[in-house]
Parts: structure tokens; sequence; C-alpha cells
């Protein structure tokens, strides 16, 4: 008996662990569970801190409307003080909006996301929304529901593979529910996070998804997470309408993406202590509350004013710019938050402006403008995001208003299109694309891009002398593997390239062997590439005119011969890389 037992236990542990669907289903499930939990307890720990910082967990527009001038200024800069600190010495990486950190752990680091994230980007991003700062919920649960499936992954020790569909699982929760919204936190992890639509991946992400709704309606209720009046097409006519408010928002949403990335760079110039960055953003954003104190926190009360039309179309066009500002000043400042309750903002806000406008000049083919602010919410989200799926299905969701999603899909898709064609990287990978890393391009392009040319190079070319006479450069030819060489003066300084295009016509003419020399024939317009390059840039160069070789000089002394690069050895390069992650990835 006592023989028998550890085996059928160990049958038992083998036929489980050899069910993959079965193992992700019940770790999606945990991930599901801990991600809905993570969600409620960090709008409950939002709450606090808001309610430590003015004396009430409510309408923060109310309340700031009511609070004196100057706790308008000191509460947000008192904030900047606590984060900055926390940020800075703890995790860096729980600066910023998070989803970019998600995706470049998904793509490069093999799913891992340091424990600690969960933690320091939740009280750091607690505080940021909690004392006014202009950024979101989304952004932080998602990095934190990431970093749960990450850890769990960590924790059971599981394939690499098995770690980014958890980390998708994660981010999925996170968004389910904080929005309600299972169908549209799936479809952000598959579209935004992962890229991945197969059967093996979308399994486990609803199971997550739809987990994480559940724990989140239990706590929270079914309600929508924004109540709207209902709105329908009023005419066929304003389709193309749509279409042109798909434009605005595509311009608005590049703007924004712009503008809070400009903001990072000018507070990384300031000369100022990192850590109290957030200091300087925080007393900005209180003193633009002043005016426009709809800008604060993640701005729901003023979606809901712009979605019944309590606002007018100047005042709507000024919170375009303001809430553009404010979001930028943020998160460049160091202050922890999402990106996408400011694009619903963003996109209620330009689509009312429009809305009002269009209204005013055709009022019989036209709905109210609250219609318009609508789309606009998933217009400008499509287009900073390039994600219109997940626009049209989270909107659709948070409203529960179906008759409008003719004209969200129009928009959205437009939005999403026209950004597109403005800028190449949207909100979330142009972070990453300022690092050189290119998402987009694909995982081939990023392995190239993790290699230098001094990890592949050949460190004794065959070069030769440019005094060399064509009798004796045919005598190394001969001798050599190559066709291709590079050329040197007494010095060993490369002067140029000699190619078979160069001596095939004159090489075995016995007139010029001794007359002619390397130097004559050799091409003096030398492509070359540096030690300290990548493989995908010297790709990039010896495929732009097909060479053979390429010559590295040392980054150090650009006019030193260092060794060639060829495409073979590019080629072995690569293929190494891929056999060492396919042994690790276990």
């Amino acid at each position: 008996m006592n023989k028998k037992f550890p085996q059928k236990r160990a049958s038992l542990l083998f036929s489980l662990k050899d069910n993959e669907q079965a193992v992700m289903a019940v770790l999606a499930t945990l991930v599901g569970l801990a991600g809905g939990l993570g969600a409620i307890a960090f709008r409950g720990l939002i709450d606090f801190i808001q309610y430590l910082a003015y004396g009430s967990a409510g309408d923060l527009l109310e309340i700031t409307l009511s609070t004196p001038w100057y706790m308008k200024v000191w509460v947000p800069a008192a904030g900047g003080l606590l984060v900055g600190p926390l940020v800075y010495f703890f995790a860096k990486e729980a600066k910023g909006h998070g989803v970019p950190e998600v995706m470049e752990a998904v793509a490069l680091r093999k799913g891992v996301i340091r424990k600690r994230v969960v933690f320091i980007k939740t009280v750091a991003s607690a505080v940021s929304i909690g004392v006014g700062g202009s950024v979101g919920r989304e952004g932080p649960i998602v990095q934190i529901g990431s970093a749960i499936g990450s850890s769990i992954g960590q924790l059971l020790k599981i394939s690499v593979e098995r770690i980014r569909i958890l980390v998708g699982c994660g981010a999925a929760a996170g968004i389910a529910a904080t929005f309600n919204a299972p169908i549209s936190g799936s479809m952000f992890a598959l579209e935004i996070i992962l890229g991945d639509f197969g059967i093996s991946t979308f399994s486990p992400i609803v199971i997550s998804s739809v987990v994480a709704t559940a724990v989140s309606r239990h706590f929270l209720g079914n309600a929508p997470a924004i109540i709207v009046p209902s709105y329908q097409l009023v005419s066929a006519w304003e389709l193309p309408i749509y279409l042109l408010l798909g434009l605005f928002c595509a311009l608005v949403a590049v703007c924004f993406t712009r503008a809070l990335y400009r903001a990072e760079d000018l507070f990384g110039q300031l000369a100022f202590p990192e850590y109290l960055k957030a200091l300087v953003g925080g007393l900005m954003i209180g003193v633009l509350a002043l005016f426009f104190p709809q800008i604060m926190g993640v701005g729901y009360p003023a979606i809901d004013q712009a979605l019944s039309g309590q606002l007018s179309w100047l005042l709507m066009f000024g919170l375009i710019l303001c809430k553009i500002f404010a979001t930028a000043i943020t998160i460049g400042s160091g202050f922890s938050g999402g990106i996408f309750a400011p694009s619903l903002f963003l996109g209620a806000m330009a689509g009312g402006f429009f809305g009002t406008l269009v209204h005013a000049l055709l009022p019989e083919v036209t709905a109210f403008s609250g219609a318009y602010s609508i789309v606009g919410m998933g217009a400008v989200v499509g287009g900073t995001t390039h994600g219109p799926l997940s626009a049209i299905l989270i909107v659709f969701e948070m409203t529960g208003n179906y008759r409008i999603i003719l004209p969200l899909m129009i928009a959205c898709i437009i939005s999403s299109v026209a950004a597109r064609q403005i800028s190449t990287d949207s909100i979330y990978t142009l972070k990453l694309a300022r690092r050189g890393l290119n998402l987009q391009a694909g995982k081939e392009i990023n392995l190239l891009n993790s290699i230098l040319v001094r990890e592949a190079m050949n460190p004794f070319p065959d070069a030769v002398a440019e005094k060399l006479t064509l009798g004796r450069f045919g005598e190394i030819l001969s001798r050599s593997k190559h066709n291709s060489f590079p050329v040197v003066d007494e010095k060993g300084v490369l002067t140029g390239v000699i190619s078979y295009l160069d001596y095939h016509d004159v090489l075995f003419d016995e007139n010029l062997k001794n007359l002619v020399i390397v130097k004559e024939l050799a091409t003096a317009d030398v492509v070359t590439v540096s030690t300290d390059d990548t493989l995908y840039t010297a790709l990039q160069r010896i495929s732009s005119r097909d060479f053979s070789i390429l010559p590295v000089v040392a980054a150090n002394d650009p006019g030193k011969l260092a060794g060639i690069l060829s495409r073979r050895d590019i080629i072995g390069a690569y293929e190494k890389a891929v056999i060492k992650k396919s042994v690790l990835k276990e």
C-alpha cells in the first residue's frame, strides 16, 4: 500500500500538469479572484485617501467646489511629496500609467513583474488619485492585476508562456472589475497587452475576466460604470457627421499623447531632485484646479455633466485643453495613475463640444450633444490606444446603451486609423519606442535589437592593404572564403571596401596585375556599423544595397576597423538567441 500510494499521487499530479487547459483554467480563476478583490481594495483605498485629504469620500467635484482655495493647492502638493520618494526609492516602474511596463514584461521579460510593484503601485496610485491628480484607476489596476498574475506564475514555477497568459489574465481582471465590463476586460488584454487571440490564450483570459466581474458585482452591484440618458441615431445623415467626429477625436488623441511625453521630457530636464518633482506637479495641478476643478481625479462627475448636456460648448472646449495639460503634468512630474479615464474625459468633452456645434447647425437631423459625448469617449480611447475593438466594447458595456453602437463603431475605427496615420505608436507603445523597443515590429526585431554587433562579428577580418597590387590581391582572394574585403591604409584606418563587382573585370588581366593597386578599384563610400550598434541596425544597412559584408568600426574610434559582419553572422547569432530563448522557456 505504501509503495502504491506515492505512485498514484504522482500519476494524478502528472495528469493534472499534463492537462494544460484544466491547469490554466484553475490558475485563471485564482488570478481573476485576486484581481477582482484587488480592484475592490484599490477603490476602497482611494476613498480612504480622499477622506483623509478632503474629509469626505464622495463626489470629488462637489468636494473641491466647497473646499478653501489653499486646500486645493496644498493637498495635491502634499500627495506629490509622498508619491515622489515612494516611487523613486522603491519601485520606479510604478511611475506613470503602468500599461507599457506590463507590455514590456510580456514581450521581453518573460512576463516577470517584481512582486513589490503590487504594493508600491497600489499605494502610489491611490494617493495620486485620492489627492486629486488627473489620472485614472484602470492603469494601476492593470499593472496590479498583471503583477498578481505574474507573482502566482513565478511562485508555481510554471513555463514562460503560461506566466505571460496569467499576466494577461490579471490585466483583464483589473479592467473587468474596474468598469464592470467582462467583455472589454478580455478584449483589452488580448488586443493591447498580449496581441494574441489564440484559443489557448482566449479561454483563460475570459475566465479571469468573468470571475473578476462577479467579484466586483458582489461588492459594488451590477449598475453600469456611467449612467447615461437614452440616446439613439436620429437620422442616417448623422453617420457622416460621426465620421467627422472620429477625425476630430483622432486629433485630440494625438495631441494628448504627444503632450504626455513632452511633459515627461520637460520634467526630466528640470534641475531638481527626481523624487521632489511630483511636489512641483502637485502645486501646478492645485493652481489649475482653482479655475477648473473638473480636471481633478478620474473626472466622472464632469463626464456625467457632459453626457446630460449640462456644460456649454465653450467650457467643454476649455476642459479639453486643461485636461490634457493637467494629465500631462500629473504623469510627467512623477505621479502614478492611468490615462484611460482621462481619455474618456477628453472624449466626452470633445464629443460634447462637437455635438453642440453640429446640433446648432443641423437640429433636425442630429441628436443632442450627449450622444456625441458618448461616442467621443470611445473615439478618443480608440485614438490613444490604437485599440478600436476595446474602445467600442468598453463604452458599450460602461453605458449599457446599444442604440448608439453604429456611430460608436464608425467613430472609433476612423479615430484609430487616423491617429495611427499621424503617429504610428499608441499612447502605450510610444513610451517603449522611446526606449528603443518596437513591439509592433514583432519579437524577431526585438530579439535582434537585444544583440550587439560586437557579439556576432568576426574580429579577425581578411582586410587588404590599399597599396596591394592586383596580382597579390588575387592570391589572397584564392585562399579566402569571402569575395568582399575591407581596405585599410598603413595605419589600419578603414579607407574603402573592394567587392566582386569592383575587380571581376580586371582580376585575370596579366597586363594589369602589377600596375593596378587595390585603392584604385575599391569603393571609398563605405557603409559601416559600430561595435555598439544592434544586429537589427546592421541588418537594415546590409540589406539596403544588398551588401555581402559590413565593415565594423570601433565605437570609440569610427575610423578604426574592428571586424566584419556578414549575413551569415547575423543569421547565426539570431538562431543561437532563439535556441537559448527556447531552452529557457520552460
